[in-house]
């Protein structure tokens, strides 16, 4: 079998899980309909995704990676996966049952509804392998019955109504799971590790070295890599903990310093600018009195 599988369209996932196609944009997956298969010879797979996926995954197990990491997958996990992203599963060569549902539908199934203009605030499509969110009993059920109604629409004899109910389902369905995750933010061990203070550790270890002067201005990207974490729920986590978003998080601190600084007769505002990894001293001085309410020179002669 090969080692490399595309889905690019609705059916394609269809044909390999045993489902009928109902609507060529969208269908709903009950894993336990699907033949029994394996992925072939052990080694890893990659698969290709064109179409949207959410996977609800019901048993435990750990095979499938998005990067570097494994899904860390319990009884009731949400993975979602956007397309042009590529999820890999370690097969060990084994044939097996596959257990869960899904839900995928094509991009194009959603022009025309206002779930087009809203799909950017659902961040989580963009979250890593280790970021999956885990469901409660009670949450697991609220997916599943999401599912069904999507999964009755299609079953029933298409009319002008359908893809307005199907398209306001699937964003209630993420309007939930963006709950879920504000409910995991606070309670799940991996997200309570002082990620925060190691934010501001790797904040301040940044500007005590010649990074700024090398690098230029800390990145969001920068510290979400160093935290292992994705660039979305890195952002998304900070919001939550502070109530600014990581790029505010990072040019408050960059005013504080620059405050510090501004007060050292010895140094010019260009100095200063250049210090904290401004490329050009008039977008420091910019930021500066957008925070500040003056420019540095006005700050620095009281």
């Amino acid at each position: 079998m090969s080692r490399i599988h595309r889905f690019d369209y609705v059916s394609d996932y269809n044909d390999l899980n045993n489902h009928e196609t109902l609507h060529p944009l969208i269908s709903v997956i009950d894993f336990s309909r699907a033949n029994p298969r394996s992925w072939g010879e052990e080694g890893t797979v990659r698969l290709h995704f064109g179409i949207y996926a959410i996977f609800l995954k019901q048993v435990k197990c750990g095979d499938l990676k998005y990067g570097r990491n494994y899904y860390d997958y319990q009884e009731g996990t949400l993975v979602f996966v956007a397309p042009g992203q590529v999820v890999d599963i370690e097969s060990d060569g084994e044939v097996y049952q596959p257990s869960g549902h899904a839900l995928v539908f094509h991009p194009d199934f959603l022009v025309g509804t206002p779930l087009a203009a809203n799909m950017s605030r659902y961040s989580f499509f963009g979250y890593r392998s280790h970021e999956a969110l885990h469901l409660s009993k009670r949450e697991r059920g609220i997916v599943l019955d999401c599912l069904a109604k999507i999964q009755y629409e299609l079953q029933q004899n298409v009319d002008k109504h359908s893809k307005k109910l199907i398209a306001s389902t699937i964003d209630l369905f993420l309007g939930y799971s963006e709950r879920f995750y504000d409910r995991q933010f606070i309670t799940r061990d991996t997200v309570k590790l002082g990620i925060l203070e190691k934010f501001e550790g790797l904040l301040n270890d940044y500007y005590a070295t010649d990074k700024p002067r090398e690098f230029g201005l800390p990145t969001v990207a920068y510290f979400a890599e160093e935290l292992h974490l994705s660039a979305n729920y890195f952002g998304d986590l900070i919001k939550k903990e502070t109530g600014k978003t990581a790029q505010e998080y990072i040019q408050g601190k960059i005013i504080d310093l620059a405050k510090i600084k501004a007060f050292n007769p010895d140094k010019s505002v260009s100095e200063i600018a250049y210090e904290l990894g401004f490329k050009y001293p008039q977008h420091f001085s910019r930021l500066f009195k957008q925070h500040v309410g003056q420019t540095p020179s006005a700050y620095r002669a009281g």
